[in-house]
């Protein structure tokens, strides 16, 4: 698998993923009536113009699964057991139709599973920067994570 085993992630390791993604305006829509966010900041145009934004907005939702999403390949994938939480999650600045994204992770902590000798925890620190190296996201990610399987 592509994913990192537990052991193999370091405190302070730092990964600038590869992918990128341009949002568009069907995603934002799909997405906010997948979920049935009727909120007009992200499917009228005409009540979002007259906002302090002067636009559609992103959903941030959508935003925070795309950042953990691209994050996937070069840390957990099919290495993890599952996610235990995220917190510190923030928008500092709008996401809009057309913005390109992009993600990076950061490892800021790591144990040993006291209950599963098999596993072991990592905190992840995601950021999601757009076109204009600007933060648009961020959040703090634990997982739990498959030790290395004995040979």
């Amino acid at each position: 698998m592509a994913g990192l085993y537990f052991e193999e992630f370091e405190v302070g390791q730092e990964f600038h993923h590869e992918f990128s993604r341009t949002v568009t305006e069907m995603d934002n829509t799909m997405f906010s009536l997948l979920t049935m966010n009727p909120q007009p900041l992200h499917l009228d145009a005409h009540f979002a113009e007259k906002t302090e934004f002067g636009q559609r907005l992103f959903n941030s939702l959508y935003t925070l699964g795309i950042m953990i999403g691209m994050s996937v390949y070069d840390t957990t994938l099919g290495t993890t057991v599952g996610n235990l939480g995220m917190t510190d999650v923030k928008f500092p600045k709008p996401v809009f139709h057309g913005d390109t994204l992009k993600a990076h992770t950061r490892i800021i902590g790591k144990r040993a599973s006291k209950s599963r000798p098999t596993q072991g925890i990592v905190e992840f620190e995601h950021t999601m920067t757009n076109q204009r190296g600007e933060v648009v996201a961020s959040c703090r990610r634990t997982g739990l994570m498959h030790c290395k399987p004995k040979a």
